[in-house]
C-alpha cells in the first residue's frame, strides 16, 4: 500500500495525538491500519512531524525510534490513545493513567533525547497539564483524537478539510436519497 505522511495526517494538534492518530480507523477492526507497521513510516515520520506538526518548534527536528525501542514506542502510543480517550469519554481514570505514565518513563529510560519517543513522552506531560482539557475530542468521522483550538469550541472534525467534507456529502448523499420516491 502506497502511503505518505501529509498535513491531515497531523490533525491532532499535540504530537502524542498525532502519534496516537497513526492508527487509522482505530474502532473499526475490519478497515483498522496501523500506519507504523507499514515498513519504514515509523521511520518517516519524524521528518514529516518537523514539517507539519502543531508542535514542531517546540520539538524541531527529532530523530527515528531506535530498533530495538519500537515495541516500548508503540506501547506509549496505545497507553496513549486508551488513556486521553477514556478521558474525553468519561472523565480519565487513574489506572489507566498510571498505565500511561509507566509505559512514559519506560520510553524515557530507555530514548535517546532528542527522539520521537522522547518528544512524545514530552508531548505526553503537556496534555496532561492541559489548562483546558474540554478542548481535547474524538473526531465524529475517522475516531481520531484533537485537540479544539476553535474559538466557540464546537469543532467536529479533527480536519475540516477531509472528515468534515466527508461527514457532509454523507449526510447530503442520505437526504437526498431519502427524497427521492
Amino acid at each position: 500500500m502506497s502511503f505518505s505522511w501529509t498535513p491531515h495526517r497531523f490533525a491532532g494538534g499535540a504530537l502524542a495525538l498525532d502519534v496516537a492518530n497513526s492508527v487509522v480507523l482505530r474502532h473499526d477492526a475490519a478497515r483498522r491500519i496501523d500506519r507504523f507497521a507499514v515498513s519504514n513510516q515509523m521511520r518517516d515520520f519524524p521528518h514529516a512531524a518537523a514539517e507539519f506538526c502543531a508542535e514542531r518548534a517546540l520539538f524541531g527536528n527529532i530523530a527515528p525510534v531506535a530498533r530495538e525501542n519500537e515495541a516500548d514506542f508503540i506501547a506509549l502510543r496505545e497507553a496513549i490513545d486508551l488513556y486521553f480517550r477514556k478521558r474525553i469519554l468519561d472523565g480519565g481514570d487513574d489506572r489507566l493513567l498510571a498505565g500511561l505514565l509507566d509505559a512514559m518513563a519506560t520510553v524515557l529510560r530507555e530514548a535517546n533525547p532528542g527522539s520521537l519517543a522522547a518528544a512524545t513522552a514530552h508531548s505526553v506531560l503537556r496534555l496532561i497539564a492541559m489548562p483546558d482539557p474540554e478542548r481535547m475530542k474524538i473526531c465524529g468521522n475517522c475516531g481520531w483524537l484533537f485537540i479544539d483550538r476553535s474559538k466557540n469550541r464546537s469543532r467536529a472534525w479533527c480536519d475540516m478539510a477531509v472528515c468534515g467534507n466527508r461527514a457532509k456529502a454523507n449526510r447530503h448523499y442520505r437526504r437526498k436519497k431519502e427524497e427521492i420516491p
